[in-house]
């Protein structure tokens, strides 16, 4: 209880002044796009990795798992002992989190960083990293969910292509291991990303959420921007807000029931560039058609009702999002989606 009422003294108390610059709040509708494109380095086996949690502590046992799994790939660990550090439901507090994450990439011996899992937190710091700092060492970062955040807001702060891939918690299956290895290790052209892989789970992928179908038919280019509907979502408002002008929209959820996934979308086709978008790929929305009230609209019916209408070439049910086999898109990558045969093509290398 002590450490609770710590907790919430220091939110509310002088302390959390000194972590909020006076510029957060200004021109916070004054979407950001990058000057200039950077690449990441294409990582190599024999290369070191750096874990961080810039959101929920990761259980040690999950974190010797992460670390193992790296190792067969190829790739030495890394971390600091900031990432056993438990702040509530958080890894650490603010200030160590973001510590550790300009650490990472302030480090010469660390090729690229890995997060170690989402959850939340992101958000909290994203006026404390040090975007000069990453400008001056880009590097690949790699992570989804609530690392929606920091990739877009990496991205639009430096220009540095960043890593919409699984986390050390969900690097686990061989078709997300490989495509992620393909995008960050291969400084070269990718074949185009197709929904054609081995189903494991029968009874996982026969639910309504993991239907495949065209929304909108259509055949576009653009870089691709996206992640989590719901941290796409928290952004609106803030510094970071995205740009959806001309962009590939790519967006996931989990367990969000249909009138939530309602409400996301709405929200985002009330702002100013959603509508804008050149096309909208959106992937697995795991547990999102789960509500046994007959009276609920369906996920699709939800989808269809709200996309539909935009005109803009569109798919659900491409291969990413929180199931396995999820591929590793980069943010700010040209891209090409053609909705009618549900594949999606990376029109440059992601690394250099």
């Amino acid at each position: 209880m002590k450490k609770r009422r710590q907790f919430f003294k220091t939110a509310i108390g002088a302390g959390v002044a000194t972590l909020i610059p006076s510029t957060i709040f200004a021109n916070s509708h004054e979407k950001k796009s990058p000057n200039t494109i950077l690449k990441p380095k294409a990582l190599k086996k024999g290369d070191t990795i750096g874990l961080v949690a810039p959101g929920y502590a990761i259980k040690p046992e999950v974190l010797i798992e992460a670390k193992e799994t790296l190792e067969k790939m190829g790739f030495i660990p890394y971390h600091t002992d900031r990432i056993h550090g438990n702040h509530g439901y958080f890894s650490n507090t603010d200030a160590e989190r973001v510590a550790d994450l300009n650490e990472m990439f302030a480090n010469k011996k660390i090729d690229g960083i890995l997060c170690a899992r989402g959850g939340y937190g992101c958000t909290r710091i994203m006026h404390l990293i040090d975007y000069e700092l990453i400008k001056k060492n880009p590097k690949a970062i790699i992570g989804f969910s609530d690392i929606t955040a920091l990739l877009n807001g990496i991205y639009q702060e430096t220009g540095l292509f960043t890593f919409h891939g699984p986390v050390g918690s969900t690097l686990n299956d061989p078709y997300s291991i490989e495509h992620l290895l393909n995008v960050v290790m291969k400084s070269k052209k990718l074949p185009p990303i197709i929904n054609n892989v081995q189903i494991t789970d029968l009874e996982e992928y026969g639910k309504p959420e993991y239907d495949r179908y065209t929304i909108n038919p259509g055949v576009v280019t653009g870089k691709l921007v996206g992640g989590s509907l719901t941290l796409v979502n928290a952004l609106i408002g803030t510094p970071h807000e995205i740009d959806f002008t001309d962009a590939i929209v790519f967006l996931e959820d989990i367990e969000e029931a249909p009138y939530r996934i309602d409400r996301m979308l709405t929200q985002l086709m009330q702002g100013p560039t959603f509508n804008k978008a050149a096309g909208i790929a959106l992937g697995v929305f795991k547990g999102c058609d789960s509500v046994p009230d007959p009276k609920s609209f369906t996920l699709k019916e939800v989808i269809l009702d709200r996309i539909k209408p935009l005109g803009i070439p569109a798919v659900y049910g491409m291969t990413f999002g929180h199931i396995e086999n999820n591929f590793t898109l980069p943010i700010g990558i040209n891209a090409k989606l053609d909705t009618n045969k549900m594949t999606l093509e990376l029109l440059e290398k992601a690394v250099r």
